[in-house]
């Protein structure tokens, strides 16, 4: 029988964040073998269509472009938030059923849209968690160290709106005029107690870490990394101790369930190492869109229809969607969220700081 064709947009090149899109790859690439060995779909396998957008959102916009084109059933994936805004709402336009993995931009469609479902809580959330972590150890003044994106200014906005409620202070200082070598005095001079790093990684985020942890100005001083830099193995490989005890937020439950327990070891064996919470989310997006299948069908449009019917214990926990105030898409309502960092005594393992 006729394969069923499913699109997946993950960033495998620079600039793209490529440890997660590495993740988010092996979680769909594991799901889609282990539905094929068990008889695929209708029984029909599962044919995965990888497009590398190595965080370009013209490249994903061509890919969804080709997806519709060739009779790609649905798509998946994508890590950056700036790409897959524009993937979702090329998505909507040529009527492609999509099943954003992990990007958190709270607007990820201009208008409400029924192509397109999410699994990653929306930023707005997971930050306001952070912001209140980071409050709640005592800090009032921070620093914010952020490259220039839609993302990432609306991340310092909300911490920012998060403080102020609190009678907090954030100070921002853009990248492209506060240089690595340049944020120690900036912090020292505003009496900052944790700087927030809003960068892109590797490069700028490992050069403000350094230059933090090497100056003496900046002793004692807590970095923090809500867009979750310090999860991946290139972090730690690159900063070993000066990259430990950076919190950051990542989406998964306080204890797996015996689910996510026995594909978290499938997915150490094919990384080579620990996975991240992107890796299970590729996972279970596989998961949503073959049980959609099984129940409708390939046809687009039933499947773009039958987001708020899906039921599937995920690798999570059970997803359902539902249609969030604020939110124009889909959304499941809502994923586990923790705060963890890498231990300074060990960088290769994590600590729990809070769960969500």
């Amino acid at each position: 029988m006729t394969p069923v064709r499913i699109g997946a947009l993950v960033p495998l090149s620079r600039p793209g964040w490529t440890d997660a899109g590495e993740n988010v790859l092996a979680g769909l690439e594991l799901a889609v073998s282990e539905i094929n060995d068990s008889g695929g779909v209708g029984g029909r396998a599962i044919e995965m269509v990888v497009r590398d957008t190595a965080a370009d959102p013209k490249r994903a916009v061509a890919a969804m472009d080709e997806f519709a084109a060739k009779g790609v059933t649905a798509t998946v994936g994508e890590y950056h938030s700036v790409v897959a805004r524009d993937a979702a709402a090329r998505a909507d336009a040529v009527g492609m059923p999509f099943l954003c993995t992990s990007a958190v931009l709270d607007a990820l469609t201009e208008y409400p849209s029924d192509w397109v479902a999410r699994l990653a809580p929306v930023q707005s959330r997971g930050w306001r968690i952070f912001a209140e972590y980071l409050l709640d150890a005592g800090h009032r003044t921070v620093a914010v160290a952020a490259d220039a994106s839609v993302y990432w200014s609306a991340g310092t906005q909300i911490l920012r709106d998060r403080f102020q409620s609190r009678g907090g202070d954030v100070r921002v200082f853009e990248t492209a005029t506060t240089p690595p070598d340049a944020i120690c005095g900036r912090i020292a001079e505003h009496g900052a107690t944790a700087l927030i790093l809003l960068l892109g990684y590797p490069d700028p985020a490992v050069a403000y870490v350094r230059s933090v942890r090497r100056d003496p100005r900046t002793a004692g001083i807590l970095l923090g990394a809500p867009a979750g830099q310090p999860e991946f193995p290139g972090w730690a490989a690159q900063l070993g101790e000066e990259g430990a005890g950076i919190p950051f937020l990542r989406y998964l439950p306080e204890k797996m369930p015996p689910s996510g327990q026995r594909v978290g070891a499938a997915l150490r064996q094919r990384l080579g190492g620990e996975p991240s919470f992107t890796a299970f989310e590729g996972y279970d997006a596989v998961l949503v869109l073959a049980s959609m299948i099984g129940a409708h069908g390939p046809d687009r449009q039933a499947l773009a229809e039958a987001w708020s019917g899906v039921d599937v214990e995920g690798t999570r926990g059970r997803i359902r969607f539902s249609r969030v105030p604020g939110v124009s898409v889909w959304q499941w309502d809502w994923p586990p969220i923790q705060i963890a960092d890498r231990d300074l005594a060990d960088p290769t393992r994590f600590r729990l700081l809070q769960a969500g």
